[in-house]
């Protein structure tokens, strides 16, 4: 399909989009034995909810619904599942893995590393390019003196901690700015090796203009993975789902845009070992609607949706607007624009605000912006960062010099095997 036709899709009205949706989802009904929907709680998937239990009632009895519970949901949407789940059979609940053996914390390793590096042993844990070998591998490394010391410190997660998301930003680091800033995908401790022994070498200026700031900050989204999509695929391979419902719409962002182009609305994906063979798909039934579609769906079919959508802030430009998506309290992949995520859950959960901003996202929001000033002085620098988060106005709203910065489409690291 090319974006000419998607546009002309998209502005087309209500009742046809709504007939479309509904020969995508009987469509989908048709290839699927065990058909799952990804329910978030938020606005789009409580639609699409509503779309295939109003329009297909036969199909309601066989439909499984997976709620993504990642531990920083909105308690606004939390609650509204909670409503759901009473209402609807078949309904699960996705929550992040356990650890299955100790580890250290961030600074822990951090404290492996420098004694290696310290006692000219750094060597034994190297790939032959300067790569560490592993997390695992590191640790392992540790003397028990040393052990005895981060113990002392209780910089060790220990056996059964939830990988949670205070777990992901101390592992791999904060989901901040977008995803061409965490294209290094490993543990942080393996990206501080790279970027100080890797043989690995290159001449491109936004390259290493990139690896420049994530020597200074550290950033990740790691915690999707981890938060999100491990944890909907363990319960998808438990029962068997061969389909999977999402409340997509390409008007969201640009690589749904790309991906609705590229493969329409109802898509085979990748094989799943649990279905022996058999085809696994994707089908996103709203790919053609706009924000304005599902309000007006709503309001058409007076759909109860989340209040968190009920909820207010005041918008840069004076005007007080509503929320308009919900996602993980911690998240500040779209911070550098103007009204993003953070700035909007200041106004809305404060206290989530500050939690989040504490433990450590405020730090390094600091540090990015000492990496992207390039030495020249700003608040930032003046004041410590209890001070800066404390401030009135809130100084973590100027986003001077932040947003736009792309980096190289080719960054890449090699995956993990222990």
């Amino acid at each position: 399909m090319k974006w000419r036709e998607l546009k002309a899709l998209q502005q087309r009205p209500l009742d046809d989009k709504i007939a479309e949706a509904r020969r995508v989802i009987a469509e989908a009904l048709r290839v699927a034995a065990r058909p799952a929907l990804a329910f978030s709680a938020g606005k789009d998937s409580t639609v699409l909810r509503d779309l295939i239990y109003r329009f297909f009632p036969e199909a309601v009895p066989r439909l499984i619904t997976i709620y993504g519970n990642t531990g920083v949901e909105y308690p606004e949407c939390v609650q509204f599942a909670r409503r759901i789940a009473r209402e609807t059979p078949n309904f699960y609940e996705s929550r992040p893995a356990k650890t299955d053996r100790p580890g250290f914390r961030y600074a822990g390793q951090r404290r492996i590393w420098q004694w290696l590096i310290e006692t000219g042993r750094i060597g034994q844990v190297l790939k032959p390019d300067g790569k560490l070998k592993s997390t695992a591998a590191l640790e392992r490394a540790c003397p028990p003196e040393l052990r005895e010391e981060l113990e002392r410190a209780r910089w060790i997660w220990p056996t059964g901690t939830v990988m949670s998301y205070w777990w992901c930003c101390d592992q791999y680091g904060f989901p901040l700015l977008g995803k061409a800033w965490s294209r290094l995908d490993a543990h942080r401790i393996n990206i501080d090796t790279f970027l100080r022994f890797s043989a690995s070498r290159s001449e491109d200026a936004s390259l290493l203009a990139y690896y420049d700031v994530l020597r200074q900050v550290r950033i990740s989204q790691h915690c999707c993975q981890v938060l999100k999509k491990l944890p909907a695929e363990r319960v998808q391979a438990e029962l068997g789902v061969d389909l999977i419902f999402k409340g997509l719409m390409a008007s969201e962002s640009r690589s749904r845009t790309k991906n609705f182009l590229t493969r329409g609305w109802l898509f085979e994906g990748a094989r799943k070992p649990y279905l022996h063979g058999e085809p696994f798909y994707h089908c996103q039934p709203m790919a053609t609607w706009t924000e304005a579609d599902v309000w007006h769906y709503i309001e058409r079919y007076q759909v109860s949706y989340a209040s968190l959508y009920d909820r207010t802030f005041v918008a840069l430009d004076g005007t007080v607007q509503r929320v308009k998506r919900n996602g993980c309290l911690g998240c500040a992949t779209d911070f550098g624009f103007q009204n993003n995520h953070l700035y909007v859950l200041r106004q809305t959960h404060p206290s989530a605000w500050r939690a989040v901003m504490r433990a450590g996202m405020a730090q390094e929001i600091r540090n990015l912006q000492r990496a992207m000033r390039a030495g020249q002085l700003s608040l930032f620098d003046a004041f410590e960062t209890e001070e800066l988060i404390e401030a009135q106005p809130c100084t973590f709203d100027d986003l001077d010099g932040l947003g736009g910065w792309e980096a190289d489409s080719g960054l890449f690291y090699d995956p993990e095997v222990d």
